[in-house]
């Protein structure tokens, strides 16, 4: 090891190209030391998989409708029955779909195509840096790509970002292939590899066209318009590979089809621009929980927002409901500890590499390396920190490819030269920077690891004395530099896996996941919502400040039952939200945040029969509908989609479909954020046919009217 990493520094001419890819031998530890880490990553993902469940069940009924009907499976509809389908593209639906169909309806059959998506992206992450900066900075790169908890958290979990995180990975491999031999197929699959992520995840992708473009067009080989050829070569294939799919919906006659759920019109563009895309910038989000949206506007959101509700003014910074923006929103409690422990070390070490650079010739891979995973950090973490729309924590996983590459290949870089003073000093400072980061994110979770911190900061503190040091020739003292150098490296790594650890040790599950214990004004276990003794107040979105004991929110429909329901939220009846044993909101009958967890008694009621309708049932919201279909394995109907505030059905198509015997019951309960036809179809049904209870949940026989 001590061949590749401390080697004397060389001292490059002005137009050289210093061993811009390493050339020698490969160690004999390598091909060990990388089985080692997939093996490592594989068993971290797997373990004790099943014990999150159906993970987010919004996506798993989608996934259970794809396996039994192939035009749910192409459109990514919620049931079977296709009445809408869910508020992404489906692509990320496609791989689970098709495993539920080999292995049947498991939680392993949903979760093990995500895990093994981790593995890929480790191991295509570790290949891009090793190629250039050699294996010791593939291995780190790889583990902190593997130990970064949200991307513990998401690659055992069923969202869309797991697989968008792969192909954006493997876009910027594409890229750097191309820069590295001039020839325009690569550029192409790069356009491929981004059109396929429109596919999983719509607009995020392209966050990643501005680094890739801006690389190639400046390191890339050829003249300069040949460069540019080739890029718009690369956006023809983005349009082809992604366009395709959108075309087919948009041709497709719209009564044939599923209802495109996330529009509040029955488009697929409508939601790639509107709710899915610069809605997310601007908050503007048509059939949404925030401001402008159709679920909450008007006088309500003003009403709402005087009560300290979502749909108000904004938050502090102007981030609403979803927090405050600006550029610290990454260090925040509720990001924090999914991304933060290492961005201070990608910048320090990454800004270094890129200076020592220095004058290489203007097609250095090492240096194309460098700066396309810098402006994606730059890019995307910009763009997370002040968009004004729906923003999860979860959603950071897409810094952290970047992040780990800085940190392997500015960490090698750097350490091969050295022998310079301020090379030195950035690597104490990255040293210092991550351990004080540690020191603060682990503080914030109080009784969890308490001595940690402690650790992780004084041993840090001591590896940046030696590493000043590290420059020596005496052999004791370069021994002690490397050692100092791998503790400096673990000790950045303990709080991560740390987090890691307590992640895969526990149920994560819910629309809104959280890796990591519970942070004090963060988030933590259990569906991604802190736990408060079941008091609405904490367990909700930042700045979204519900309080016990009140009436109701604006613009929420409400569940029979009493004052104080917040039936959005889970349907509680006294103020409180309803905590399952995994701690998240509405167990019962689910709500919008969660699914919902029928007992043995409502799913032998659902499954009489089932056979002679089109829907079991039907219920207001995605989540409330998901855990009765993923039961009984039968379509229930998801009322007004995710939100509850789409307009499908629309009253009268509701009662066409029940006067045809189409539906047996109505699950009452769920969430809905105002909007779209569900409260229309509740006061119907209250009006028309005669309500029972099974257990805790109320529903009504839809073929047997008053």
């Amino acid at each position: 090891m001590t061949v590749l990493i401390d080697r004397p520094p060389a001292t490059p001419g002005p137009e050289s190209n210093d061993d811009a890819l390493p050339s020698s031998p490969r160690p004999r530890w390598e091909w060990p030391a990388f089985g080692l880490l997939l093996v490592a990553t594989a068993i971290l993902y797997l373990w004790n998989l099943s014990i999150n469940g159906w993970a987010n069940s919004f996506y798993s009924a989608a996934i259970q409708a794809g396996s039994q009907s192939w035009e749910a499976w192409f459109f990514g509809s919620s049931d079977a029955a296709n009445s809408i389908t869910v508020d992404k593209p489906p692509m990320s639906l496609w791989i689970p779909g098709l495993s539920v169909r080999l292995f049947g309806l498991n939680s392993w059959a949903i979760l093990v195509p995500q895990a093994l998506m981790g593995v890929a992206s480790v191991a295509l992450l570790y290949w891009i840096v090793r190629k250039r900066f050699g294996p010791v900075a593939g291995l780190i790169s790889g583990a902190a790509l593997a130990l970064t908890p949200i991307a513990v958290l998401m690659f055992r979990f069923n969202n869309p970002d797991a697989l968008l995180v792969l192909l954006m990975i493997a876009a910027v491999w594409a890229t750097l292939k191309a820069i590295d031999d001039g020839r325009i197929r690569w550029m192409i699959l790069t356009g491929i590899f981004v059109g396929l992520g429109f596919l999983t995840k719509q607009m995020q992708v392209f966050l990643v066209i501005p680094p890739l473009a801006l690389t190639y067009i400046a390191f890339g080989q050829r003249t300069w318009m040949i460069r540019l050829g080739h890029l718009f070569a690369a956006l023809g294939a983005t349009i082809v590979s992604a366009g395709w799919w959108v075309l087919a919906v948009e041709l497709w006659p719209a009564g044939s089809r599923p209802y495109i759920g996330g529009s509040q019109n029955n488009s697929i563009l409508e939601l790639t621009l509107g709710y899915n895309g610069f809605g997310r910038l601007n908050g503007n989000e048509t059939g949404s929980v925030t401001p402008g949206g159709r679920g909450m506007g008007g006088t309500e959101a003003v009403t709402a927002g005087a009560a300290g509700f979502p749909g108000g003014a904004g938050g502090p910074g102007g981030g609403g409901m979803w927090g405050e923006t600006g550029w610290t929103r990454m260090f925040e409690a509720a990001q924090g500890g999914q991304i933060a422990w290492l961005i201070p070390a990608a910048f320090i070490l990454g800004i270094g590499a890129i200076i020592l650079r220095g004058k290489v010739v203007r097609t250095d891979s090492r240096r194309a390396l460098l700066v396309v995973w810098g402006l994606w950090l730059v890019t995307t973490m910009a763009v997370f920190s002040f968009m004004a729309g729906i923003f999860h924590a979860y959603y950071t996983v897409a810094l952290a490819p970047a992040i780990a590459a800085l940190v392997g290949a500015g960490a090698v870089q750097c350490w091969q030269r050295r022998d310079r003073l301020w090379v030195r000093l950035l690597l104490s400072g990255a040293s210092v920077a991550t351990g004080a980061m540690a020191y603060v994110l682990l503080g914030r979770s109080p009784d969890f690891l308490p001595w940690l911190r402690y650790v992780v900061l004084i041993g840090s503190i001591i590896a940046a004395v030696v590493l000043l040091f590290s420059h020596l020739a005496a052999p004791a003292l370069r021994r002690g530099a490397l050692v100092a150098a791998f503790v400096a490296l673990a000790l950045g790594l303990a709080g991560p896996a740390a987090y890691a650890i307590d992640t895969v040790s526990s149920t994560r599950s819910g629309s809104i996941p959280s890796a990591g214990p519970a942070t004090e004004g963060g988030f933590g276990p259990g569906g991604g919502m802190r736990r408060m003794a079941g008091n609405a107040e904490g367990m909700m979105p930042p700045g979204m400040t519900g309080q016990p004991g009140v009436t109701g929110i604006p613009g929420m429909q409400r569940t029979p039952g009493g004052q104080g329901a917040m039936p959005g939220f889970g349907g509680a009846t006294d103020g409180r939200t309803q905590m399952g044993e995994a701690g998240q909101m509405g167990a019962a009958g689910g709500g919008l945040l969660a699914g919902s967890e029928p007992t043995e008694e409502m799913v032998a009621l659902l499954n009489d029969n089932a056979d002679d309708y089109t829907w079991v049932a039907a219920a207001i919201g995605s989540n409330s509908a998901s855990g009765y279909q993923l039961a009984t394995e039968h379509p229930v109907m998801p009322i007004g989609g995710f939100n509850g505030s789409d307009p499908s059905p629309t009253l009268a198509e509701f009662q066409v479909y029940v006067n045809e015997g189409k539906i047996h019951y109505f699950i009452v309960g769920g969430g809905q954020m105002g909007g779209g036809g569900g409260s229309e179809i509740t006061e119907w049904i209250e009006a028309n046919f005669t309500s029972t209870t099974v257990g805790s949940v109320t529903l009504y026989d839809l073929t047997e009217p008053t």
